[in-house]
């Protein structure tokens, strides 16, 4: 097998990806960077579960194309916001998270950011987003292996999904 073949990886007992990244990528967030919360969170079914106990559904999320997301809003400043001025309900001023932070729980997508998660011919597929590339400081920047700590990036939900895929956008 050639260094850039995609090669499957077994993440939880019994749940593989095929894994199209380089495994020498790292990634770990940086302080200040915020740019995956600036766009809308998709929920799966079970993240709405999980959302619905720990805030009012809704006040905090919007439904597009029939999906739903964590809403954006606008945030009234100039740091960690999208161009628009909004960002994710849930980023608070410092640039942190309040679901993480405070109920020590996120939705699968930011569970899974930076990867980009895909089903085809039946298997999951996993690879840096395109966008990733483009705006995330945290690419590189720390010893942490993605491909070593792929079961804190995906839920063993995703297998169970019909369309896992992680590149649909608020």
């Amino acid at each position: 097998m050639s260094a850039d073949a995609p090669r499957r990886v077994e993440v939880h007992p019994d749940r593989e990806v095929v894994v199209e990244f380089d495994p020498d990528l790292t990634f770990e967030c940086v302080d200040d960077c915020t740019w995956c919360c600036h766009h809308g969170v998709l929920l799966y079914d079970r993240d709405l579960l999980e959302l619905a106990q720990r805030a009012n559904l809704a006040e905090t999320t919007t439904d597009f194309r029939g999906e739903k997301f964590v809403a954006r809003e606008e945030k009234g400043r100039d740091e960690h916001v999208a161009d628009d001025g909004h960002a994710c309900a849930f980023l608070r001023e410092d640039g942190l998270c309040t679901l993480h932070l405070e109920e020590d729980w996120k939705p699968t997508r930011c569970s899974v950011f930076p990867l980009g998660v895909w089903r085809e011919d039946g298997d999951l597929h996993v690879d840096i987003r395109d966008s990733a590339h483009d705006h995330c400081e945290g690419l590189n920047v720390s010893d942490r292996r993605v491909i070593e700590h792929l079961d804190a990036f995906l839920p063993e939900l995703l297998w169970d999904l019909e369309n896992p895929d992680s590149d649909r956008v608020l």
